[in-house]
């Protein structure tokens, strides 16, 4: 299986607390940095699985459990692909 590295932005203003924090790392986001800048939340991830998209849709899924829902992902180039 091969690494991806990628950053889903989360809907609405949110403030990255523990609670959050917990929330996230209970429905399985615990491979992902949770982070807050100029009030957009972002989780970058750092996820294994066997394609792109499988590690896509898993962390969107992981997201949307903790009942919080993704706006956009952000993927550079260059991290597609990390080897494990």
């Amino acid at each position: 299986m091969a690494k991806y590295e990628f950053t889903l932005i989360l809907k609405g203003p949110l403030g990255l607390t523990e609670e959050i924090a917990d929330e996230l790392l209970e429905a399985g986001c615990d491979d992902g940095t949770p982070g807050t800048c100029g009030g957009v939340f972002t989780i970058d991830f750092s996820r294994e699985a066997e394609s792109l998209e499988v590690a896509l849709q898993s962390a969107i899924a992981n997201v949307k459990s903790a009942g919080y829902s993704v706006e956009r992902i952000e993927i550079e180039a260059d991290a597609l692909s990390v080897p494990a």
